[in-house]
């Protein structure tokens, strides 16, 4: 319905209307609009005068999907800050940087770019070449160098604690455009493993659903080496999840200080933004107010 569909028949029009409408067409005539300009509310004013918030891009990583943001992006909006969430495609680690740039390019203004897990090897790729990604904040992520892969970025022997492995996951053949030859395997946590892997901090419940909704990581992903990565030019900050069982705390720190990112700390398993969502929040919101 338009601003203009709806017309009072004239017998019922009340009078007090028409002789307001005389009113303001003769205070316009005599002041040649003047009291039109001088109108604009003063937050419209403030709000102009303010310097726009750096737009939030999360990416989430393996056996997960952008849902498990959903408390932190509720809180970053009360904050005031644009959230944006990418679906990450975990087909292999190009491609899905490359698709994550793709996005990144369509965001006009400063961004403060989040990966959780394997996403944050997916944003040290993504923020490359992209010149207003302002901040990287890597939640219980991996953070390769160039040349490492996932895989490998960590020594089980330096860095045990690991569950993840053989003894927890399954793989399951698939088509992959992206893996050699087109043919690849998608790894899940298997259902009895997954809350002692990623969910140790949620419901057995909560960790079930989890678990029947996981998106699969190719095994392309996961063996792909980096590329040169954007943390060597964009300043980073890292909470390390202390009680992570898929990627070693002293992992995390040892990641975290190689790449000079500010470091904080949560008392959490692996799926910290389904658990501690403000822990993450705080993260972000300490990244994104250092680079406003």
């Amino acid at each position: 319905m338009g601003m203009l569909d709806l017309e009072y028949p004239r017998a019922v029009r009340p009078v007090k209307t028409v002789i307001a409408v005389i009113v303001v067409c003769l205070t316009l005539a005599i002041t040649g609009g003047a009291a039109s300009a001088t109108t604009t509310p003063a937050h419209a004013t403030d709000t102009a005068s303010s310097a726009p918030k750096p737009t939030v891009v999360l990416v989430h990583g393996a056996f997960a999907d952008s849902s498990g943001w959903n408390a932190t992006i509720s809180q970053l909006q009360q904050a005031g800050y644009p959230v944006l969430a990418v679906p990450d495609p975990l087909r292999g680690l190009t491609a899905d940087a490359d698709y994550v740039r793709a996005f990144l390019q369509s965001v006009t203004g400063p961004i403060v770019l989040v990966g959780h897990s394997y996403g944050g090897a997916v944003i040290t790729n993504a923020a490359r070449g992209v010149p207003n990604v302002a901040a990287l904040v890597y939640v219980g992520a991996f953070v390769p160098d160039e040349g490492e892969s996932i895989a490998t970025v960590l020594n089980p022997e330096q860095f045990p604690g690991s569950l993840l492995g053989p003894q927890t996951t399954a793989v399951r053949p698939v088509p992959n455009p992206s893996a050699p030859g087109g043919q690849d395997g998608d790894i899940y946590i298997t259902l009895g493993a997954f809350r002692s892997v990623f969910a140790g901090d949620v419901s057995q419940q909560q960790a079930d659903l989890m678990a029947r909704t996981q998106r699969p990581l190719s095994l392309t992903a996961n063996f792909e080496p980096s590329g040169a990565p954007a943390w060597k030019t964009i300043p980073s900050w890292y909470l390390v999840t202390e009680q992570d069982k898929a990627i070693p705390p002293a992992g995390q720190e040892y990641m975290a200080k190689r790449a000079g990112a500010h470091i904080s700390t949560v008392d959490s398993a692996h799926d910290v933004m389904v658990s501690h969502p403000a822990a993450v929040t705080n993260s972000i919101l300490r990244a994104a107010k250092a680079v406003s």
